[in-house]
């Protein structure tokens, strides 16, 4: 069976089941403003970087950068975007390396440092000196150790339920080599990924606004390049589960605000562990003040009845809580 399905401005048409083709770095999806990119090296093969840069119809002379989760694009940040300029702010958008519309060499080594000073070159090649940074889910650990490392790069963080508040070697997960989380990684589909998302992103809820995010996400496995998307999956799991933030969180200085669905059910590596010890990896809402309280200048945000992408689930909540918070 045939169905046509309109997805980010392009209509695919795929057999039922089977999920549009979209390319390993999402060449036939249509993000919602024009696509930049800026190469560098990695390893010494040059790469490209993705990125959007959004002009405000009337300035305030500010920048904020929209940093996504693992399994979020760029393009995500769409509703969010559009409040931003809308309310003055220059809004830059990147996808990072390994993910979306980036390139994803089979070499790579991911850090978040690395990403980190990939952010920090595209921005000053686009004249920033200086930013808002706001970081989403992975994206939210990216924020902080960008903060971290330019301190002085950053007027204001904010971090919306963002991983890597704790330890989770300390809560028991265990370490799964790159092949095993590669393995697992290649078999991803439209189905895995909105039951992954149902439950643990909006506690068993569903509309159709989110499907779009999930053929994206989907879409870049359906075709040749599946297996090196499942690789930079894969290597960057292992990158959040190696790389926590939580035992550095004394060294934000900017101003931080964390923003936190209340009903996010995410724990980052909850199916890696034996049920029995399921109970003991908290959920970001149960970790994030006791993390708050360790930031020089943190403060908690809580949007009740919502769970880990409130920038999808309820926009208009969301941006107003945003941009009150940046003001």
């Amino acid at each position: 069976m045939a169905l046509a399905l309109a997805v980010g401005g392009t209509v695919a048409t795929q057999q039922y089941g089977a999920g549009p083709d979209f390319g390993p770095n999402l060449e036939r999806f249509t993000y919602p403003w024009p696509v930049q990119t800026m190469t560098l090296d990695v390893v010494g093969q040059p790469a490209t970087m993705s990125f959007m840069d959004i002009a405000a119809p009337r300035p305030n002379g500010r920048t904020v950068v929209l940093l996504h989760g693992k399994n979020f694009c760029g393009a995500t940040w769409e509703s969010s975007t559009r409040a931003l300029t809308q309310a003055g702010y220059r809004v830059i958008v990147p996808d990072q390396i390994g993910f979306c519309k980036s390139s994803k060499p089979r070499a790579a080594q991911y850090s978040f440092e690395m990403l980190a000073n990939n952010t920090r070159r595209l921005l000053a090649s686009r004249g920033v000196t200086r930013a808002t940074m706001v970081g989403h889910s992975m994206g939210g650990m990216l924020a902080m150790r960008y903060a971290i490392m330019f301190p002085d790069a950053v007027d204001r963080l904010v971090l919306v339920n963002p991983l890597g508040l704790v330890d989770r070697s300390e809560e028991g997960l265990p370490y799964l080599d790159v092949d095993t989380l590669w393995a697992g990684e290649k078999k991803t589909t439209y189905a895995s990924i909105k039951a992954y998302q149902q439950e643990n992103y909006y506690h068993g809820t569903w509309k159709p606004s989110y499907d779009r995010w999930v053929w994206m996400a989907s879409g870049m496995y359906a075709g040749q390049g599946r297996d090196t998307v499942a690789l930079a999956h894969a290597k960057t799991s292992e990158m959040i589960k190696t790389q926590p933030v939580a035992h550095e969180l004394y060294r934000l200085k900017p101003p931080t605000t964390v923003i936190v669905g209340t009903l996010d059910k995410t724990a980052f590596g909850r199916q890696q562990v034996p049920a029995s010890l399921r109970q003991f990896l908290r959920a970001i809402p149960l970790v994030a003040p006791e993390a708050v309280r360790k930031m020089p200048k943190g403060t908690l945000v809580r949007l009740d009845g919502l769970g880990h992408s409130p920038q999808v689930e309820d926009p208009a909540r969301f941006e107003q809580t945003l941009l009150t918070t940046i003001r």
